[in-house]
């Protein structure tokens, strides 16, 4: 299969060289050669935390511990690990959420439609604690433009935080579809953050999920996170 790159002399190759054909000023490349260099795509959504009312969030402000450890050393967790880890052959986008202390799910939806246009087929969605809810309301509520390989919900809220905070508006419909079969869910038995009831919570409502589950990562908040890149069934690196 032949694709019109368009009507003007094109003169970077793509990856190594490619039969190419020229008439009037007409350039065309193999578009099997395009296929075969495009990066692997993993688009990774970052957790958050979200209230009923202002007072809420300020009360949620005024009780929180800060780690200034990590303020110190700019330590990160195991996002920026996966993107170095997984090379040079995938393209890891880390969107930064609006309002991630005080979110809103319709300004969250509202910065995944920007990101649309951007996304190709067989992209694989990672969604981290609020994050994960987030992606499974957006695709359970929306048609998703491309083709999508895998999701993965990690440590993700079901109905209710470990301190009682409900989703507000990124409360779960009652039928979830992520628009994939290959649907994997990590969770650790001694989060603090997410009660560990979230993961059967999500498995009745999905039951070809696969479960992967631990014992003692809490939030799954490390700085590196090697399970998802090492399981095979994951398909990261397939």
């Amino acid at each position: 299969m032949k694709l019109k790159i368009n009507d003007q002399p094109f003169l970077q190759r793509v990856g190594p060289p490619s039969t190419t054909f020229t008439h009037k000023s007409i350039h065309f490349i193999e578009f099997d050669d395009i296929l075969k260099n495009m990066k692997k795509q993993v688009i990774i959504i970052h957790g958050g935390d979200t209230f009923g009312t202002y007072s809420e969030y300020l009360n949620f402000l005024s009780n929180y511990q800060i780690d200034v450890e990590r303020y110190k050393r700019n330590i990160d967790d195991w996002k920026v690990w996966l993107r170095n880890k997984l090379g040079e052959g995938y393209e890891v986008m880390l969107p930064m959420m609006p309002n991630k202390n005080n979110a809103r799910y319709e300004e969250w939806k509202l910065w995944m439609d920007k990101l649309l246009p951007f996304i190709q087929d067989d992209v694989i969605l990672i969604g981290h604690s609020m994050g994960g809810s987030f992606l499974a309301k957006y695709l359970s509520e929306n048609k998703f433009p491309k083709k999508i390989k895998s999701v993965f919900l990690v440590s993700a809220v079901f109905d209710n935080d470990d301190e009682g905070y409900s989703l507000q508006s990124f409360s779960l419909p009652e039928n979830l579809n992520l628009q994939t079969d290959k649907v994997y869910l990590y969770h650790s038995q001694d989060d603090k953050v997410v009660p560990f009831k979230s993961l059967d919570q999500f498995k009745s409502k999905i039951p070809d999920a696969v479960t992967r589950v631990f014992s003692d990562r809490g939030h799954i908040n490390q700085e590196i996170f090697p399970e998802i890149v090492e399981d095979p069934a994951l398909m990261l690196l397939a």
